[in-house]
């Protein structure tokens, strides 16, 4: 099964082109969102869902979760 890859260039388009996130931001919280700094947060989520969450998915799609005597017990992992 082939590695994930996060699809930044599309993540980027949304966020800068189509919903122009740094500026909803500034308007909502009252400071500037930079898109380099945007940028940065997208990169280390990135990272993190590639390197954490990804390696998940198998085991996950193995064993599932279960329901006993009211209590869900969770792959490993």
């Amino acid at each position: 099964m082939p590695a994930y890859r996060t699809p930044y260039r599309d993540i980027r388009f949304l966020l800068h082109d189509v919903f122009d996130f740094p500026a909803h931001y500034a308007e909502l919280a009252g400071e500037p969102l930079t898109a380099e700094l945007l940028d940065g947060i997208l990169e280390e989520i990135g990272r993190f869902t590639e390197q954490e969450l990804a390696p998940l998915n198998a085991v996950g799609d193995r064993e599932g979760c279960r329901l006993e005597n009211g209590v869900v017990t969770t792959p490993p992992g």
